[in-house]
């Protein structure tokens, strides 16, 4: 009888135990499906309403009776995102050549090189990523007008380097590449030294290979920032010669006034390239992320 009851009490144990466990996955899951329908409510509302007629966003509907795709097209034409999509093209394209370069080569030299004060310096870098990007715009601004250093032509105000030169270089992506080249075992460097490898054939002929995932993730991270990047453009340009983007939506939103159809298309096509883009290299962005770690 004794045997009887404890094996009763251990199974009524055990069922609790399970039925507890099954109420907290419950929970979890309803937290993580009302915070999933937080983040997606707003990119729904936007391709809902850039889908719909003014009525319809007066109206205050929340999905189109019948999806008017005319409204890119309207706003492609009328805020001139032509010339904007192409600016934003060659400024991110320039940004992320220059981004790699130094990226790499000075992720390897802090990650794989010994020298004296590599250490220090490397602290310094981690410190600029605490703060915030205003603090910069001020000193930025002045080295780009020419008022520190003498620039060619004077100034570099409404040109294309003005977008691309203050941000090639990024504490964040040296940081992230450093901490993985730093991870590639010595045993490849001890077997390349034997076959007469330098430090810059090393690097181009077996850790570039083997690092696509964090180099696709700093590419990523680099063309989100420079694609959405809206303040600094604002401030060095004062034409539409150079202005990317987010520049041109802002001017449309002044332009267009109380259409909020054709803002919302306007958001969706400054939007796409980046999501494109993202979903391009999800896999290789999960794994830069899982695969770099933080040692080091």
């Amino acid at each position: 009888m004794a045997n009887l009851s404890g094996s009763v009490s251990t199974r009524s144990v055990s069922h609790k135990g399970q039925a507890g466990r099954i109420i907290g996955r419950i929970l979890i899951y309803i937290v993580l499906i009302f915070g999933a329908l937080v983040a997606i409510f707003p990119f729904f509302w936007m391709i809902s309403t850039s889908l719909m007629s003014l009525g319809e966003t007066i109206n205050r509907q929340l999905v189109p009776r019948v999806p008017q795709f005319q409204n890119f097209v309207q706003a492609w034409s009328t805020a001139k995102f032509g010339e904007y999509f192409i600016n934003s093209v060659l400024v991110t394209v320039g940004t992320l050549a220059g981004l790699l370069v130094t990226s790499i080569l000075a992720g390897y030299a802090f990650g794989r090189i010994e020298f004296k004060g590599r250490d220090l310096i490397f602290g310094l870098f981690l410190a600029t990523m605490m703060m915030p990007e205003s603090v910069t715009w001020i000193p930025n601004f002045l080295m780009i007008r020419g008022a520190i250093v003498p620039l060619p032509g004077g100034t570099w105000l409404n040109t294309y380097w003005a977008l691309t030169v203050p941000f090639i270089a990024n504490a964040f992506s040296i940081f992230l590449l450093k901490q993985f080249f730093s991870q590639v075992p010595k045993d490849l460097w001890d077997a390349a030294r034997i076959d007469g490898c330098d430090h810059t054939r090393f690097l181009v002929q077996i850790v570039l290979p083997i690092s696509k995932a964090p180099i696709m993730t700093v590419l990523l991270f680099g063309f989100t920032a420079s694609w959405n990047a809206f303040t600094w453009p604002l401030l060095v340009t004062t034409n539409d010669t150079w202005r990317p983007m987010m520049v041109g939506l802002w001017t449309f939103v002044q332009e267009a006034g109380p259409q909020t159809h054709l803002l919302m298309a306007g958001a969706v096509i400054s939007l796409l390239p980046i999501l494109v883009i993202y979903f391009i290299t999800q896999k290789q962005f999960t794994e830069g992320i899982a695969t770099t770690g933080l040692k080091g």
